[in-house]
């Protein structure tokens, strides 16, 4: 057996003979390598046409698909049960400061008109300039401004909050703080201070005011307290005593009837007696007092704040 060798050097070959077994044994190794490779390429090429084959490939792409889009949906979903979540969140608590809003607007006397809390305020501006087209908003952008909404929704709720408790505040004071008459009608008869005791024609101290007016008519608490005293006392005849809080205490001497007893909360402006002549009196009138933290103070002031 001969083999003819190709080289590269100068297209040259070599000759070689083989004889024998040696020559049989490589020609059965060559012609089993050339079947060999001839077999492999034909299973290669059935292989890869193969419909079946193509079927389970597409198949199982399929599936994972599948399966990657129930997860996108699944979290967009739950992203969507967040993002909805947070609105209502918000608009509960725009409810709350629209209501809270008109409460203020009611207790500060505002113009209604000017703070409106029922309509969406008006806004406006110029568009964009010619040929200048914004960016659209992401889902990130919407994101960040949803949470930055809410943070300034909480911060104005908290604040209108401390306003609310200053205001109502405000009207506490106002409304325990003696201010006013305590008759609808009459004329002061006596002043606060050093006078001639109707009585004996000495000088004496007055710690109140005397309001002269009809006997029966109307006698008023000046602001809103506790009444801590209903009933006869010596000099003051038939006497109301109540309780402001922050130190004040008033009196009011000489009634006819008393309509309050002891405990009961009284509002700026309710009848607490009647006007009359009881005790240590010369007719009809109010003797008036205004006690602040255990002394006597001249009245006039606070008759004269309400004006």
């Amino acid at each position: 057996m001969s083999l003819i060798l190709v080289t590269n050097k100068r297209g040259g070959t070599t000759r070689i003979h083989l004889g024998g077994i040696a020559g049989v044994a490589l020609a059965v190794v060559v012609a089993a390598g050339i079947g060999g490779a001839y077999y492999a390429g034909s299973w290669m090429e059935k292989d890869t046409v193969e419909p079946d084959s193509m079927v389970r490939v597409l198949q199982k792409e399929l599936a994972t698909q599948k399966h990657d889009l129930n997860s996108v949906t699944q979290m967009t979903e739950e992203n969507m049960n967040a993002l909805a979540m947070r609105l209502g969140q918000l608009k509960a608590h725009i409810i709350r400061l629209d209501a809270l809003g008109q409460r203020l607007i009611d207790k500060a006397e505002l113009d209604k008109g000017e703070f409106d809390f029922e309509n969406a305020p008006a806004v406006g501006g110029p568009g964009e300039g010619v040929g200048e087209r914004g960016k659209p908003m992401g889902v990130p952008d919407f994101l960040g401004e949803l949470d930055q909404l809410s943070k300034q929704v909480e911060h104005r709720s908290l604040q209108l909050g401390v306003l609310e408790t200053m205001l109502m505040n405000r009207d506490l004071q106002d409304e325990v703080y003696p201010t006013g008459r305590p008759v609808k009608r009459g004329w002061v008869s006596s002043y606060f201070g050093h006078r001639t005791d109707p009585f004996n024609g000495r000088i004496a101290h007055h710690d109140g005011i005397d309001i002269a007016g009809k006997r029966g008519s109307d006698v008023i608490s000046v602001a809103a307290g506790v009444v801590t005293w209903a009933g006869k006392r010596y000099g003051y005849g038939n006497l109301v005593e109540i309780n402001h809080g922050n130190g004040y205490v008033t009196r009011y001497g000489h009634n006819e009837d008393v309509v309050v007893k002891v405990g009961d909360t009284v509002k700026k402006g309710d009848e607490i007696a009647k006007m009359g002549s009881s005790g240590r009196s010369t007719g009809p009138h109010v003797h008036f007092e205004v006690i602040k933290n255990g002394r006597t103070v001249d009245p006039i002031r606070y008759v004269r704040a309400s004006r």
